[in-house]
Protein backbone atom coordinates (compact mmCIF):
# COMPACT_ATOMS: atom_id res chain seq x y z
CA UNK A 1 0.00 0.00 0.00
CA UNK A 2 2.92 2.53 -0.36
CA UNK A 3 3.32 4.80 -3.23
CA UNK A 4 6.16 4.50 -6.72
CA UNK A 5 8.15 7.25 -7.07
CA UNK A 6 7.89 8.76 -10.89
CA UNK A 7 10.07 10.92 -10.20
CA UNK A 8 12.20 13.38 -8.19
CA UNK A 9 14.64 15.47 -7.75
CA UNK A 10 15.45 18.47 -4.55
CA UNK A 11 12.50 20.36 -4.81
CA UNK A 12 9.43 18.36 -6.15
CA UNK A 13 8.43 14.70 -5.73
CA UNK A 14 5.87 13.00 -7.80
CA UNK A 15 4.39 9.96 -6.65
CA UNK A 16 1.93 7.14 -7.73
CA UNK A 17 -0.82 6.79 -5.07
CA UNK A 18 -2.30 3.32 -4.30
CA UNK A 19 -6.42 2.96 -4.03
CA UNK A 20 -7.12 2.30 -0.56
CA UNK A 21 -4.83 5.18 0.83
CA UNK A 22 -5.72 8.28 2.53
CA UNK A 23 -3.80 11.54 1.56
CA UNK A 24 -3.37 13.42 4.46
CA UNK A 25 -4.11 13.09 8.10
CA UNK A 26 -6.99 13.62 10.26
CA UNK A 27 -8.30 13.03 13.87
CA UNK A 28 -10.71 10.59 12.38
CA UNK A 29 -8.23 8.85 10.41
CA UNK A 30 -6.14 5.74 12.24
CA UNK A 31 -4.72 4.19 9.20
CA UNK A 32 -1.24 5.21 7.82
CA UNK A 33 -1.33 7.87 5.23
CA UNK A 34 0.54 9.33 2.16
CA UNK A 35 1.46 12.10 4.30
CA UNK A 36 3.13 9.42 7.16
CA UNK A 37 4.86 7.93 3.92
CA UNK A 38 5.85 11.35 2.91
CA UNK A 39 7.73 12.56 6.40
CA UNK A 40 9.41 8.81 6.80
CA UNK A 41 10.21 9.04 3.56
CA UNK A 42 11.90 12.78 3.21
CA UNK A 43 12.77 11.88 7.27
CA UNK A 44 11.07 15.06 8.06
CA UNK A 45 8.93 13.88 10.83
CA UNK A 46 7.50 17.31 12.64
CA UNK A 47 9.18 20.03 10.06
CA UNK A 48 7.63 19.32 6.89
CA UNK A 49 6.19 21.84 4.85
CA UNK A 50 2.85 23.24 6.00
CA UNK A 51 0.59 21.11 7.63
CA UNK A 52 0.68 18.13 4.93
CA UNK A 53 4.38 17.88 4.58
CA UNK A 54 4.47 19.21 1.60
CA UNK A 55 2.06 17.09 -0.44
CA UNK A 56 0.22 20.46 -2.78
CA UNK A 57 -2.92 18.83 -3.66
CA UNK A 58 -5.08 15.67 -2.33
CA UNK A 59 -6.82 12.53 -3.98
CA UNK A 60 -9.63 10.59 -2.49
CA UNK A 61 -8.89 7.53 -0.78
CA UNK A 62 -10.25 5.25 -3.35
CA UNK A 63 -8.57 7.18 -6.12
CA UNK A 64 -5.44 5.99 -7.42
CA UNK A 65 -3.14 8.23 -9.66
CA UNK A 66 -0.26 11.22 -9.62
CA UNK A 67 0.19 13.03 -6.39
CA UNK A 68 2.84 16.08 -6.75
CA UNK A 69 4.75 17.30 -3.07
CA UNK A 70 6.74 20.09 -3.19
CA UNK A 71 9.93 19.65 -0.87
CA UNK A 72 10.66 22.97 -0.24
CA UNK A 73 8.77 25.99 0.69
CA UNK A 74 9.49 28.61 -2.67
CA UNK A 75 8.08 25.13 -4.73
CA UNK A 76 5.26 24.38 -2.27
CA UNK A 77 4.17 28.28 -2.80
CA UNK A 78 5.01 27.96 -6.53
CA UNK A 79 2.61 24.84 -7.00
CA UNK A 80 0.03 26.17 -4.88
CA UNK A 81 -0.35 29.38 -7.06
CA UNK A 82 -0.03 26.81 -10.20
CA UNK A 83 -2.88 25.14 -8.75
CA UNK A 84 -4.85 28.14 -7.68
CA UNK A 85 -4.14 29.96 -11.72
CA UNK A 86 -5.30 27.24 -12.76
CA UNK A 87 -1.75 26.46 -14.74
CA UNK A 88 -1.75 22.57 -13.56
CA UNK A 89 -3.35 20.25 -16.49
CA UNK A 90 -5.05 17.13 -14.58
CA UNK A 91 -6.68 14.47 -16.36
CA UNK A 92 -8.32 11.06 -15.04
CA UNK A 93 -10.02 8.28 -16.27
CA UNK A 94 -13.13 7.19 -15.44
CA UNK A 95 -15.91 4.31 -16.47
CA UNK A 96 -19.02 5.26 -15.42
CA UNK A 97 -22.49 4.28 -15.82
CA UNK A 98 -24.84 4.41 -19.33
CA UNK A 99 -23.68 6.00 -22.73
CA UNK A 100 -22.37 9.32 -22.64
CA UNK A 101 -23.55 11.83 -25.24
CA UNK A 102 -22.25 13.87 -26.80
CA UNK A 103 -18.41 12.10 -26.77
CA UNK A 104 -17.16 15.79 -25.43
CA UNK A 105 -18.28 18.22 -23.67
CA UNK A 106 -18.48 20.24 -20.36
CA UNK A 107 -19.93 20.12 -16.68
CA UNK A 108 -20.48 23.54 -15.17
CA UNK A 109 -22.05 23.02 -11.96
CA UNK A 110 -21.74 24.78 -8.32
CA UNK A 111 -20.96 22.19 -5.56
CA UNK A 112 -21.00 22.48 -1.65
CA UNK A 113 -21.28 20.50 1.08
CA UNK A 114 -24.63 18.59 0.95
CA UNK A 115 -27.16 20.24 3.86
CA UNK A 116 -28.89 16.46 3.76
CA UNK A 117 -25.71 14.42 4.61
CA UNK A 118 -22.12 16.38 6.04
CA UNK A 119 -19.88 13.40 4.25
CA UNK A 120 -20.95 14.37 0.79
CA UNK A 121 -20.89 17.18 -1.77
CA UNK A 122 -23.41 18.28 -4.42
CA UNK A 123 -24.60 20.94 -6.80
CA UNK A 124 -26.55 23.18 -5.20
CA UNK A 125 -27.63 26.79 -5.73
CA UNK A 126 -24.72 28.56 -3.61
CA UNK A 127 -22.06 26.41 -4.46
CA UNK A 128 -18.35 27.32 -5.37
CA UNK A 129 -18.18 27.43 -9.46
CA UNK A 130 -16.82 24.34 -10.73
CA UNK A 131 -15.88 22.94 -14.46
CA UNK A 132 -14.75 19.73 -15.31
CA UNK A 133 -14.24 18.71 -19.17
CA UNK A 134 -14.92 15.37 -20.52
CA UNK A 135 -13.92 13.08 -23.81
CA UNK A 136 -15.43 9.65 -24.25
CA UNK A 137 -12.76 7.18 -24.39
CA UNK A 138 -14.50 3.95 -25.68
CA UNK A 139 -17.87 2.69 -24.70
CA UNK A 140 -18.12 -0.92 -23.31
CA UNK A 141 -21.34 -3.21 -22.34
CA UNK A 142 -21.58 -5.47 -19.23
CA UNK A 143 -24.48 -7.60 -18.57
CA UNK A 144 -26.42 -5.79 -20.73
CA UNK A 145 -25.55 -2.71 -19.48
CA UNK A 146 -23.81 -0.15 -20.99
CA UNK A 147 -20.63 1.72 -19.66
CA UNK A 148 -18.59 4.73 -20.49
CA UNK A 149 -14.61 4.83 -20.29
CA UNK A 150 -14.19 8.94 -19.63
CA UNK A 151 -10.96 11.16 -19.89
CA UNK A 152 -11.86 13.94 -17.69
CA UNK A 153 -9.71 17.26 -17.03
CA UNK A 154 -11.15 19.33 -14.11
CA UNK A 155 -10.25 23.27 -14.18
CA UNK A 156 -11.16 23.79 -10.48
CA UNK A 157 -10.12 21.23 -7.48
CA UNK A 158 -13.84 21.08 -5.48
CA UNK A 159 -14.02 17.88 -2.78
CA UNK A 160 -14.96 14.97 -4.66
CA UNK A 161 -15.63 17.57 -8.16
CA UNK A 162 -15.41 14.86 -10.76
CA UNK A 163 -17.81 12.06 -8.45
CA UNK A 164 -20.62 14.67 -8.05
CA UNK A 165 -20.29 16.07 -11.56
CA UNK A 166 -20.72 12.48 -13.05
CA UNK A 167 -23.64 11.56 -10.78
CA UNK A 168 -25.45 15.38 -11.91
CA UNK A 169 -24.72 14.39 -15.34
CA UNK A 170 -26.38 11.06 -14.65
CA UNK A 171 -23.65 9.01 -15.43
CA UNK A 172 -22.47 8.15 -12.12
CA UNK A 173 -18.83 6.17 -11.39
CA UNK A 174 -18.88 2.35 -11.02
CA UNK A 175 -18.78 1.33 -7.74
CA UNK A 176 -18.86 5.00 -6.00
CA UNK A 177 -20.16 3.97 -2.97
CA UNK A 178 -20.61 7.59 -1.99
CA UNK A 179 -22.67 8.65 -4.87
CA UNK A 180 -23.80 6.00 -7.01
CA UNK A 181 -26.30 4.73 -4.52
CA UNK A 182 -25.92 1.90 -2.30
CA UNK A 183 -27.57 -0.99 -4.42
CA UNK A 184 -25.63 -0.11 -7.57
CA UNK A 185 -22.51 0.05 -5.83
CA UNK A 186 -22.84 -3.21 -4.45
CA UNK A 187 -23.97 -4.23 -7.46
CA UNK A 188 -20.52 -3.27 -9.08
CA UNK A 189 -17.94 -4.52 -6.29
CA UNK A 190 -18.94 -7.66 -7.76
CA UNK A 191 -16.67 -7.44 -10.60
CA UNK A 192 -15.19 -3.81 -10.05
CA UNK A 193 -13.34 -4.01 -6.43
CA UNK A 194 -13.33 -0.13 -6.18
CA UNK A 195 -14.24 3.19 -7.70
CA UNK A 196 -12.93 3.04 -10.64
CA UNK A 197 -11.12 6.53 -10.80
CA UNK A 198 -7.70 7.37 -11.44
CA UNK A 199 -5.25 10.22 -11.90
CA UNK A 200 -3.56 9.77 -15.16
CA UNK A 201 -1.99 12.78 -16.00
CA UNK A 202 -0.27 15.47 -14.60
CA UNK A 203 1.30 19.02 -15.97
CA UNK A 204 2.96 21.78 -14.78
CA UNK A 205 5.65 24.33 -14.96
CA UNK A 206 8.67 23.10 -12.70
CA UNK A 207 9.44 25.29 -10.29
CA UNK A 208 12.85 25.43 -10.35
CA UNK A 209 13.53 25.30 -13.90
CA UNK A 210 10.72 26.86 -15.43
CA UNK A 211 9.94 24.04 -17.91
CA UNK A 212 6.88 22.57 -18.16
CA UNK A 213 6.73 18.78 -17.59
CA UNK A 214 4.56 15.97 -17.87
CA UNK A 215 3.84 12.60 -15.98
CA UNK A 216 1.35 9.88 -16.94
CA UNK A 217 0.02 6.98 -14.76
CA UNK A 218 -0.92 3.94 -16.78
CA UNK A 219 -4.17 2.30 -15.56
CA UNK A 220 -3.65 -0.14 -12.73
CA UNK A 221 -3.97 -3.97 -12.45
CA UNK A 222 -7.64 -3.96 -10.89
CA UNK A 223 -8.91 -1.44 -13.16
CA UNK A 224 -7.83 -3.14 -16.26
CA UNK A 225 -9.24 -6.70 -14.94
CA UNK A 226 -12.46 -4.92 -14.42
CA UNK A 227 -12.38 -3.57 -17.59
CA UNK A 228 -11.49 -6.47 -18.74
CA UNK A 229 -14.44 -7.91 -17.90
CA UNK A 230 -16.58 -5.65 -20.10
CA UNK A 231 -17.06 -5.46 -23.88
CA UNK A 232 -15.71 -3.09 -25.87
CA UNK A 233 -17.83 -1.67 -28.47
CA UNK A 234 -17.45 0.09 -31.35
CA UNK A 235 -19.75 3.93 -32.09
CA UNK A 236 -17.69 5.54 -34.28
Amino acid sequence: MEPKVISEDRSILVLDKPAGVVVNRAKTTKEKTIQDWVENYLKIKGRGIGERAGIVHRLDKETSGLLLVAKTPKAFENLQKQFKERKVEKQYLALVHGKVEPKQGAIEAPITRSPFDRKKFGVFLGGRPAKTNYKVKKNYTLNAERLTLLELAPTTGRTHQIRVHLKYLGHSVVADEKYAGRKTARKDRQWCPRQFLHASHLAFTHPQTKKRVKFTSPLPLDLKNALAKCSYYDIS
